[in-house]
């Protein structure tokens, strides 16, 4: 083989090695350098109702173990106070509210990521007194003299009081105790004035209640005097991580998470 084609095919030999590199780095995607939603880092702000706080606070670990890269904050109030704060541009990845009006409204505006909504938890209705208080045994004896002042939420923003003014109704008992009703800004308030004696009794939900040895269970609302207490949950278009809080909606609908709801009072929707 004389000079000239051995150049050739030299050069021939070098130009396909050339072509073969490329093609594999183009056609071989580096995995490495792409991570997945699940592993990128995000923060999350959870809008929930009050009634959740103690859960959520103690379900915050366990997710925090599982994805160290995801930052939870979250942000306790009435349902009906967080919606306006979500219709009025609050950054909110999650909202889960203690009644279905507040998530209906914000679907109707556009504001939740499609195919997240759901239910997913289910509280009952109870009626407290101070530990040591014994002067009522039945809703009925709200009417009496000596109850002065019974707690209950703002119908017009806590689900926890328009639940506890429809028991009332149904007992036919509320212009009776109407004039001795101490609304509260959410139902940890209603409980809180339970707690310090502030209130002879209060309507709260049995995962309130169970929250502190300083409070009572004198009776348990019957489900046919209210509307079926639900929680349902979504994710909020406003959000810059949906994935991440689509992962979030997921782990509150397992097992860890169901074994603290339920340790709570909460009834996981669908169980």
């Amino acid at each position: 083989m004389n000079n000239k084609r051995m150049l050739t095919f030299v050069s021939w030999v070098f130009i396909s090695f050339l072509l073969i590199v490329g093609c594999s780095q183009t056609t071989t995607p580096n995995l490495s350098s792409t991570p997945s939603p699940a592993a990128q880092t995000a923060n999350l702000t959870i809008s929930a109702a009050a009634s959740l706080r103690d859960a959520m606070d103690e379900i915050k670990p366990l997710y925090t173990k599982e994805k160290p890269n995801v930052t939870l904050s979250y942000n306790f109030g009435s349902s009906g106070a967080l919606q306006q704060q979500i219709e009025q541009g609050a950054g909110v990845d999650v909202f889960i509210s203690a009644a279905t009006k507040q998530i209906d409204a914000l679907q109707k505006k556009g504001l939740l990521v499609d195919g997240t909504r759901k239910d997913l938890l289910k509280n009952q209705l109870v009626l407290i007194v101070p530990q040591n208080s014994t002067t009522v045994a039945d809703f009925k004896d709200l009417t009496s003299p000596g109850i002065k002042k019974i707690a209950l939420g703002e119908p017009k923003s806590v689900p926890a009081g328009q639940y506890a003014q429809q028991v009332l109704t149904s007992l036919k008992i509320l212009d009776a105790v109407k004039s001795k009703a101490v609304y509260a800004k959410d139902v940890r308030q209603a409980l809180n004035y339970v707690e310090s004696g502030n209130a002879d009794a209060g309507i709260v939900y049995l995962s309130d209640a169970k929250s502190t040895p300083k409070v009572k269970i004198i009776a348990t609302a019957s489900e046919k005097t209210h509307s079926p207490i639900v929680y349902p949950i979504a994710v909020l278009k406003s959000s810059k991580n949906v994935d991440a809080a689509k992962d979030f909606v997921q782990f509150l609908s397992g097992n860890e998470a169901k074994t603290v709801f339920e340790k709570q009072g909460f009834t996981v929707a669908g169980s």
